[in-house]
């Protein structure tokens, strides 16, 4: 019979990997709740309909990637691709928006159906935060001092770049897309295959097209830039004033827009020229009508969404993963004699776990002799093993062995195990 594997594109995390997404997910959110985030936890399955209303339906997401089915009673599902619909779905459904401001922030699976490759997969997650009920460029601008601020604690800072650009109100859009079509209609046949076909359905997309020959099209092509009215220029200006007064380095890309419908005005990415074709590590804006087009009254949003694999992909490139982030034991406890000795060694176990909780103990389970246990016990990575035997059971006491440098095994009291631990866990 042939084993059963994963579905391509969607991976184990195993054991080996796990501490670098803990090492990440804590930084994230020491930080968000520094800023005074609140975190939401949302279900990674939605009605259809939230997403086609709300991402756009002639988006390559609705139209190609989203894994949607029909559940028992015919209702049209679809795993979540994004995490700012379901967001504002649930935030509008509790009553979080009337005439509140609201900081939230989100982690989990997202899900499209893409063609995997290094740093993009099917499914893939994301650490997401939205901002309510701020109309300003001031949030706009935190968000994006937010992010500097974590990049900076993963020490990431000189590794990525801030892209940011305003898509204006839709009025602004709306002009600019008559030119730009125009524009673009004229050098049609020097377009590449996918951007003759969003210059039908989403003429914007074709500004992030990374072919060459469509790149060189769009040197001569108008900017949006040019065409916002003066409230989206007066709030661009005041955010790229902010970001310099706080120090937040920035290129402004008038070509930079987003794959999803429902962006205005401020967008943003981040991006790295460390992990080629994959270089955007995290991405937003703001979506003032995003509440008001699922049902809502009219909300400001802002916010943005992180990659987890391409920023573990980042740190495992750049070699600064730090030595903390492992799964090594910190103290191994050996036992060998018998039961007797495998419950006084439960025992010390506990005892130690409460007066050292900040360690990691490890506890030998499933016998063997001392020279197998203590090949195990090096192999755990732990700093000290504490050996448990007939003797140190009958006395009460234990012996401690360095593992890592050089120094005697010693005989110590129970009462004295924990201290003497934590003063060679401290040199």
């Amino acid at each position: 019979m042939s084993k059963i594997q994963a579905i391509r594109g969607m991976n184990d995390i195993l054991p080996t990997q796990t501490p670098v997404w803990q090492y990440i997910e804590a930084v994230v959110r020491d930080t968000l709740r520094a800023y005074g985030f609140d975190e939401i936890r949302m279900p990674i399955v939605e009605q259809t309909d939230l997403f086609k209303r709300s991402i756009g339906e002639v988006t390559d997401i609705v139209e190609k990637e989203m894994y949607t089915f029909e559940d028992r009673n015919g209702d049209s599902l679809t795993l979540r691709p994004e995490g700012t619909a379901g967001c504002v779905r649930a935030a509008e459904e509790h009553g979080l928006l009337y005439n509140q401001t609201q900081k939230l922030w989100y982690a989990g699976p997202m899900f499209r159906h893409e063609r995997p490759q290094k740093g993009r997969y099917r499914q893939f997650h994301q650490i997401g935060v939205e901002c309510f009920g701020m109309p300003g460029p001031d949030i706009d601008a935190e968000l994006i001092i937010m992010t500097a601020r974590l990049w900076k604690r993963l020490g990431l800072t000189s590794h990525l770049e801030l892209q940011i650009n305003t898509l204006g109100s839709s009025a602004d859009r709306k002009r600019y897309k008559a030119d730009l079509v125009a524009y673009l209609q004229e050098r049609f046949d020097s377009l590449d295959e996918d951007s003759r076909r969003r210059l039908q359905t989403n003429p914007l997309r074709v500004l992030d097209s990374k072919d060459p020959g469509t790149q060189a099209v769009l040197e001569g092509a108008p900017s949006l830039l040019d065409y916002l009215d003066e409230e989206s220029r007066n709030h661009f200006e005041r955010l790229l004033a902010l970001l310099d007064g706080a120090g937040v380095s920035y290129r402004v890309n008038p070509r930079l827009v987003r794959g999803l419908d429902y962006y205005g005005k401020t967008v943003f990415e981040w991006v790295t020229t460390s992990l080629g074709a994959q270089g955007t590590v995290c991405a937003g804006g703001r979506y003032d009508g995003l509440v008001e087009q699922l049902g809502g009254k009219p909300t400001p949003g802002v916010g943005f969404a992180m990659g987890m694999e391409r920023l573990v992909l980042l740190l495992e490139t750049l070699q600064l993963i730090p030595a903390t982030a492992n799964n090594n034991a910190d103290v191994y406890i050996v036992a060998v004699g018998g039961e007797q000795v495998e419950a006084y060694g439960l025992r010390v176990a506990e005892q130690l776990r409460d007066e050292l909780p900040d360690l990691r103990i490890q506890m030998h389970c499933g016998g063997g002799s001392f020279k197998s246990q203590i090949k195990k016990a090096d192999r755990s990575g732990a700093v000290v093993a504490v050996i448990l035997g007939e003797t140190e059971a009958e006395q009460t006491n234990a012996s401690v062995k360095p593992l890592r440098e050089q120094g005697d095994q010693v005989s110590v009291a129970l009462a004295e195990l924990s201290p003497t631990l934590r003063k060679m866990m401290q040199a």
